[in-house]
């Protein structure tokens, strides 16, 4: 074991630094245990004792509570686990009582279920008068986790470890601790949602883009098959949702999940509908599939695409999950397509038999009896897949040609990790993935229900399968579902807290971008920390007021006063945040500040600099950019030619692609 350590108090006081941001943690113990996954979700960085202001004493600790009580005093945050010395002479002692911890109420969301996957024995503890109790055992409320704020600082105490990943046992641990005045270090503002109308009837749209952004959302996938046919009050609501988003530098997407088109569609046309292995209309949980194979139906849908995309200010056109059902396969015709007539009869010109045969148990070609059928049935609907895929690529393209600003995105469920996919629903990304070199396209890998019980470690490992498949990595991304899980999962059924950040955390240190399903399914206690835990923050060093960063596609860092990046004066920043882009910088107070400033931008941020009446920037974007200005330009270069610039009330509207821009007030 470690003989004690004998820690001097020095802070790096960072007088630009907003108040209350934390940079770093300590464990002062030889094992970290969960510690290092939980507090790097939000952004904190391991360091000396002498620089970190978080410090976690662990059980085996003999240090005494006077010492820590005076760092909290100067601005620590200290945690302290179950009844050691040091949780005592603070105040949590242990009583000769036990309770048995199954089920678990944290007061900020008392009806939210949280279960341990193995119960534990635990003392009844006694608090300080001074603490706020945070979690408590959901039948006998013996405490749990509790805190209290001493001066600058504060103390957060847990009754027994967070468990072996960080997230087992007290989901809200980081919000427990910002209630004691802890505030993250850095943000992105780079996170793609997606959005259903149909959860937020009749929402104020400005009131919930401000929402979202201050979540670190820039990009919104909005469901647009509720806008296919045009309604004069559905369409208005919309467009005010798009207006809102644009004021807030959010892009907006449109969602489409074809072969499901709309619900009047379906209605208008019964002959154009899929059909089941068992010759039955193909409505399928929410999704109400159509033959896009027949060509007749394919014109019908494509036309309404492009006139549902040309009613609507869109920034981009996601196709997501283009393939079929179901993840059980053909073990339950009931719902395994694509069995319609036109599919049937190419089928049996290629193959010389009816595939409807596979389905019946008294048939030679049932595979129980013979799997070759089968096999050639699977592998041909891979391939109807692709050739579907691709076909609805091109319609987008054509597209572009009259609005060469929007991006595309095609989102694709993971056969890489599940490799079941393939056969399951004719998921095949192997033979997709190719088309990044032909086409300019983002692809969105969703990670399948079969695995959503599996740990945060999975992303790292998607990132790692699908890397050899194309050359274009810049061009991966991919999908948490937050939602409920089927699987037996612990401690909550739906990802929150610390198992919610940690996905993201490691989501955006693996893929360029990240996309969480859905909005509306983010509970209100994790919207503030979205932003720390997409943060990729991969190296920080302080020296006094000084900050070196280097971060892998770019930061926001708390900050308040003049600032200089590199040595020179900088001009992203809106008063609270300085914004940087990837790589290394340095960070430090400016002596003036610059004449004029980006307040928010939701490019990517190459390269900025203060001019003499202006500012200069270059960035990167797949679809055009948005910039909020804290003026309006008198003058405007793109690439060294004058433009006029385009404003959606005071956000200026920028080029897809990489631009420099020179702006003159």
């Amino acid at each position: 074991m470690r003989s004690p350590v004998k820690l001097g108090f020095v802070f790096a006081i960072l007088t630009s630094a907003a108040p209350g941001v934390t940079f770093s943690y300590h464990v002062v113990s030889d094992d970290p245990g969960p510690w290092p996954g939980i507090l790097s979700s939000v952004g904190l960085t391991s360091a000396p004792t002498g620089v970190a202001s978080v410090f976690i004493v662990r059980a085996n600790s003999s240090l005494t509570g006077p010492q820590w009580l005076e760092r909290a005093e100067r601005g620590a945050f200290v945690i302290v686990e179950g009844d050691s010395p040091v949780a005592r002479s603070l105040g949590f002692v242990a009583s000769k009582r036990n309770v048995v911890v199954r089920g678990v109420e944290d007061l900020r969301a008392p009806k939210l279920e949280i279960v341990w996957e193995s119960p534990a024995t635990l003392p009844i503890y006694v608090l300080p008068a001074a603490a706020r109790l945070f979690a408590r055992e959901r039948w006998e409320h013996a405490p749990l986790m509790a805190g209290f704020r001493k001066g600058a600082g504060g103390v957060l105490w847990l009754a027994a470890s967070p468990g072996a990943h960080g997230h087992e046992r007290f989901p809200y641990l980081v919000q427990a601790l910002a209630d004691l005045g802890f505030e993250p270090p850095f943000r992105s503002n780079g996170l793609w949602a997606f959005f259903d109308s149909s959860y937020r009837s009749r929402i104020d749209p400005d009131y919930f883009a401000e929402r979202w952004r201050k979540a670190g959302i820039g990009t919104l996938h909005v469901a647009a098959w509720h806008y296919y046919e045009a309604d004069p009050q559905r369409d208005d609501y919309l467009k005010r949702l798009i207006e809102a988003c644009h004021r807030r530098a959010i892009l907006v997407y449109a969602w489409l999940e074809l072969p499901h088109v709309s619900e009047k569609f379906w209605n208008d046309h019964p002959e154009w509908r899929e059909q089941t292995a068992l010759q039955q209309d193909a409505a399928l949980d929410w999704r109400k599939l159509m033959n896009l194979t027949n060509r007749d139906a394919f014109r019908a849908v494509s036309a309404g695409v492009r006139d549902l995309i040309g009613r609507f200010d869109w920034d981009g056109v996601n196709l997501a999950e283009l393939y079929f059902e179901s993840l059980e396969g053909y073990l339950n015709p009931a719902r395994f397509t694509p069995m319609n007539a036109d599919i049937r009869a190419e089928f049996k010109s290629k193959n010389g038999f009816d595939p409807i045969e596979l389905f019946d148990p008294n048939s030679p070609r049932n595979p129980s009896k013979d799997a070759s059928g089968m096999r050639a049935l699977l592998d041909f609907r891979a391939d109807l897949a692709r050739r579907q895929q691709t076909e609805w690529i091109a319609e987008i393209e054509a597209l572009r040609r009259a609005r060469s600003h929007l991006d595309l995105v095609l989102t694709h469920v993971d056969d890489r990790f599940d490799t079941r996919m393939r056969d399951l629903i004719g998921a095949d990304a192997g033979r997709l993935l190719p088309l990044l070199t032909q086409h300019d396209f983002t692809f969105l890998i969703e990670d399948p229900a079969t695995i959503w019980n599996l740990g945060p470690q999975r992303y790292p490992q998607i990132a790692k399968a699908y890397s050899p498949l194309t050359p274009r990595n810049d061009k991966l991304a991919i999908d948490i579902n937050v939602v409920e899980r089927y699987q037996d999962v612990y401690p909550t059924k739906q990802q929150t807290g610390t198992e919610l950040f940690q996905l993201v955390h490691l989501s955006s240190s693996a893929f360029p971008r990240v996309a969480l399903y859905f909005e509306n399914s983010i509970r209100k206690e994790d919207l503030p920390f979205l932003p720390s835990a997409a943060s990729a923050v991969t190296r920080l060093e302080q020296a006094g007021s000084k900050l070196e960063i280097d971060s892998k596609r770019g930061v926001g860092v708390p900050w308040t006063g003049p600032v200089k990046v590199d040595g020179r004066p900088w001009p992203v920043f809106d008063g609270k945040t300085v914004w940087i882009p990837s790589g290394p910088h340095s960070i430090e107070p400016g002596s003036a500040d610059t004449a004029a400033h980006m307040t928010d931008f939701n490019g990517s941020l190459q390269s900025a600099s203060a001019t003499p009446r202006g500012l200069e920037f270059s960035y990167q974007s797949s679809s055009r950019a948005l910039a909020r200005l804290d003026r309006a330009p008198q003058r405007m270069e793109i690439d060294g030619a004058a433009a006029k610039p385009e404003f959606i009330d005071a956000t200026l509207v920028l080029p897809r692609g990489q631009h420099i821009v020179s702006l003159e007030f």
